[in-house]
């Protein structure tokens, strides 16, 4: 998803969250407001425009906006793409969860997921999180908590992911919670003048439920 609004590189981890989801009262009672999602060390929810300063400062090193389309440059361009979130998400084509470490309220990341075909059946997915937070184990709890949302409560059967082949902390992120490089897309991410090769990455609802038949009470439930 790196030519999505603002999708990012993701970072290893140590462990499979431990997580609660909170759950909406239906499959689409999302459209009009996001449930919260709790793992055991990030919190995924609603986006605010409050979040826009935070989400400039996490979103704009170098570190974690070298593979990642540009994002938004000042306070008031976040604004924006966060109205243009919400409303994305009120008419049922996109949804973008912002990252909080549990114990604060502050956006560190984003998650996202948009939908290829109707009804989120294919979808593409995305995250980035602050270059501070690489390695803390963020990125998987995170990651659990929006596949488990995408699979569970959207309904989706397929969801797919870009990395840049250069971007080795994404794709070995994307590696660990069980994707699957499934081809190359040769020169289809243009960065800094330059374009990049992709790996196009999938996870399937198949692939979830083996792996949560496999790690049971590891994963979030």
């Amino acid at each position: 998803m790196e030519k999505m609004p603002c999708q990012g590189s993701a970072e290893t981890a140590s462990s499979v969250a431990h997580a609660t989801v909170t759950p909406a009262p239906s499959n689409s009672a999302w459209r009009q407001g996001l449930p919260m999602l709790t793992g055991s060390q990030v919190v995924l929810r609603e986006l605010r425009f409050s979040d826009a300063p935070a989400l400039l400062a996490a979103m704009s090193t170098m570190e974690t906006s070298r593979f990642i389309s540009p994002p938004p440059a000042t306070v008031e361009g976040f604004e924006k793409f966060i109205a243009w979130a919400l409303r994305q998400r009120a008419t049922g084509q996109y949804i973008s969860f912002a990252v909080v470490a549990r114990g604060s309220d502050a956006a560190i990341g984003l998650f996202q997921i948009r939908s290829l075909e109707a009804g989120f059946g294919t979808s593409e997915w995305g995250f980035a999180l602050a270059s501070k937070y690489w390695g803390t184990g963020m990125f998987t709890d995170g990651a659990e908590l929006a596949l488990r949302f995408a699979f569970e409560v959207l309904g989706a059967h397929r969801l797919e992911a870009r990395a840049a082949l250069r971007n080795g902390r994404g794709t070995g992120a994307l590696r660990k919670i069980g994707a699957i490089q499934e081809g190359v897309l040769r020169r289809s991410f243009l960065r800094n003048g330059e374009y990049l090769d992709q790996g196009l990455w999938s996870i399937t609802v198949e692939d979830w439920l083996e792996a949560k038949a496999v790690w049971g009470s590891r994963l979030v439930h």
